[in-house]
């Protein structure tokens, strides 16, 4: 069966589709076996409670949906504006999904995780998530990270020296050197959607954009302490969605899990509808399916 299934996968490798380019893709960065299998299992309801925003942990100036899964900014002058997941966690790896428009960012548009008491609205136009010592967060239009009322570092570090290897790069070819300085400058556009993947076992915190990890953006989170995701925002009629994707427990994956994974991976997308067609036993044609 082994050879079979090798001859099958072998057979079809010219018409594996090719990946969709995306500027993320150089600055990803290798996942754990755990952060993998959890990113290519099922997200679970779209219902769970765990998707939720906070009607109590908000500013006022973030309304939300009946659903709790969209919060929008109202327009207020001079005022920044936070509101945390209703649910926290303590231990575990965890995915969420954030949704937020680049039109409808603004500045100082921040994506987090806080402590409880992490304040949620202040005067004037600042970061909010990440201005002290109880949150962390990256700062989306400008890619720099925050926490303790100070910037970090830009995120993905990758990034950054990618920009700057493109500059000396086009600096041979342009006698402009202010251009190229320009270019180094230049933040990456991140899209409308970013997973936010939390390991509170490890105490890191890391991003997902357009199926890259891109790796650990902050370290030595406190431990047994409840973390929730968390944004702030400056921008009138800023729309920002939470859905809880999937989360795993410290344990390893099971064997089945990995070799799931390494299916679906050799699949690709467009091809996993035809899983039924692999020649394998009915038994794991179904675990297959049922994974997916």
């Amino acid at each position: 069966m082994g050879l079979s299934l090798s001859r099958w996968f072998c057979s079809r490798t010219a018409d594996r589709p090719p990946f969709l380019s995306s500027a993320f893709l150089p600055l990803a960065v290798p996942t754990s076996s755990r952060l993998a299998v959890t990113l290519n299992s099922p997200p679970v309801s779209p219902g769970d409670s765990r998707s939720h925003w906070s009607t109590v942990h908000r500013s006022l100036h973030f309304l939300l949906s009946p659903c709790k899964q969209e919060a929008t900014r109202s327009p207020a002058e001079l005022s920044s504006d936070g509101v945390r997941a209703e649910i926290g966690v303590k231990s575990g790896l965890h995915v969420w999904e954030v949704v937020w428009r680049p039109e409808h960012r603004g500045t100082h548009a921040v994506v987090g995780i806080s402590r409880q008491d992490c304040p949620l609205q202040s005067s004037g136009y600042n970061v909010l998530v990440g201005a002290d010592s109880q949150s962390w967060g990256w700062e989306l239009k400008t890619n720099q990270l925050w926490h303790g009322g100070q910037t970090l570092k830009l995120y993905p570090e990758n990034g950054s020296k990618r920009c700057h290897s493109e500059m000396a790069a086009d600096s041979k070819s342009q006698s402009s050197s202010s251009s190229s300085a320009k270019m180094a400058q230049t933040p990456l556009l991140i899209p409308e959607r970013v997973l936010l993947v939390l390991d509170a076992d490890a105490g890191t915190l890391g991003f997902v954009v357009n199926g890259s990890f891109l790796g650990v953006a902050f370290k030595d989170l406190p431990r047994d302490v409840e973390l929730f995701p968390t944004v702030s925002s400056v921008r009138g009629g800023a729309c920002i969605r939470l859905r809880y994707m999937n989360g795993s427990t410290r344990d390893p994956p099971s064997l089945m899990a990995l070799c799931g994974l390494s299916i679906r991976q050799n699949l690709g997308q467009k091809r996993l509808k035809h899983m039924d067609k692999l020649p394998l036993p009915p038994f794991l044609q179904r675990c297959l399916a049922s994974s997916h």
